[in-house]
């Protein structure tokens, strides 16, 4: 591969995609951006083996950007175009200097907008060594992250100071991100784990078959472990439930989530959701100022239990919510013992 950087201290591992542009080359039917001494280097391949440059200079020169690993891109097909996510850092108001993610878009892979810091509103200033946001293959307007979060002031290593988990957040604009402040992936009990530099999670979520017969698919990631610790660096699979990224939960007490205003088309209401024996759930359609659409309410909905990624919900008489679909509505649900991952309207 011809390699601008072959003398650089600061190489650094490509995150590779196949690009499912229809436009793209067949001898760019594979590419990664990468990072260089004076900026990001875009490259292609035919095969995933054999790597060229796109172009001799940095198609995203370094400017003010601190860039370390990882930095990523893919191919956004809603929006038909490619979204790159750089390793950046940032001075923020209060004087706190942290490892922070930019981004920027391109619609041939070469020509990049200027990067921008990402947002997340209301979430603490923290550092987030990587970022792992690629678009959900099963919701693809939203984009998922799995950030790996670096907590430099703390040691329980006096070689290797800092520990590390990983975190998770979402956004429907690439920019905007809500991170949620509580880990998806604590180092655990594993005394290597609370080495700097481990639990990054793997770039990409693979669906695979479950290990018990009749389960649905299982979601896959990849971490990694024994960082600094051991003659070599391990991966561990960790699963989650189809959606299962996140959920609505009540106490057996009971609790309810009422939606903001909605438009849907469709005429079944589809969810992904969990209960205890003695749990359930029960939905209730609204109109725009809260009242129950006659029909719909949850005197209307029988209780559901259970354990499913994709249960239809049933009203008496047995009424579908497909006539209400040009309609505003707000959704209300009622739960006891229970976990609601995702909601659906479906054909």
């Amino acid at each position: 591969m011809d390699d601008p950087w072959a003398d650089s201290e600061q190489r650094n591992p490509m995150a590779v995609f196949k690009d499912t542009n229809p436009e793209a080359a067949p001898d760019a039917r594979y590419k990664s951006i990468a990072r260089g001494d004076d900026g990001v280097y875009a490259l292609k391949s035919p095969d995933g083996i054999r790597w060229s440059l796109l172009a001799q200079e940095p198609v995203i020169p370094k400017g003010d950007m601190t860039l370390d690993s990882q930095n990523l891109a893919f191919w956004d097909s809603l929006r038909g175009r490619y979204v790159g996510y750089l390793r950046s850092a940032r001075t923020h108001p209060t004087g706190q200097r942290v490892r922070d993610v930019k981004t920027a878009v391109s619609h041939d892979f070469l020509t990049w907008t200027e990067p921008v810091f990402l947002e997340y509103p209301g979430a603490p200033v923290e550092h987030l060594y990587t970022n792992q946001i690629r678009p959900y293959t099963r919701v693809p307007h939203i984009y998922l992250g799995f950030p790996k979060r670096f907590v430099p002031e703390r040691n329980q290593d006096r070689q290797f100071p800092g520990v590390s988990d990983g975190v998770f957040m979402s956004s429907r604009d690439g920019i905007r991100f809500h991170r949620w402040g509580e880990a998806v992936l604590r180092p655990g009990l594993q005394p290597e784990r609370w080495v700097t530099r481990n639990n990054m999670i793997g770039w990409g979520i693979l669906s695979l078959p479950s290990s018990v017969a009749g389960e649905p698919d299982q979601l896959s990631i990849y971490v990694t472990e024994g960082y600094y610790t051991g003659p070599a660096s391990r991966l561990r699979r960790y699963t989650y439930r189809l959606d299962g990224f996140v959920s609505v939960r009540a106490p057996l007490a009971g609790g309810e989530m009422t939606t903001r205003l909605i438009r849907f088309t469709g005429s079944r209401l589809v969810l992904n959701y969990s209960t205890s024996a003695a749990g359930s759930i029960r939905v209730e359609i609204q109109d725009e100022a809260g009242n129950p659409i006659p029909g719909y309410s949850l005197q209307d909905c029988p209780e559901l239990f259970g354990d499913s990624v994709e249960q239809a919900v049933a009203w008496k008489d047995a009424k579908d919510p497909g006539s209400l679909s040009a309609t505003t509505v707000r959704l209300r649900f009622l739960l006891k013992d229970a976990d609601l991952y995702a909601i659906q309207f479906l054909p």
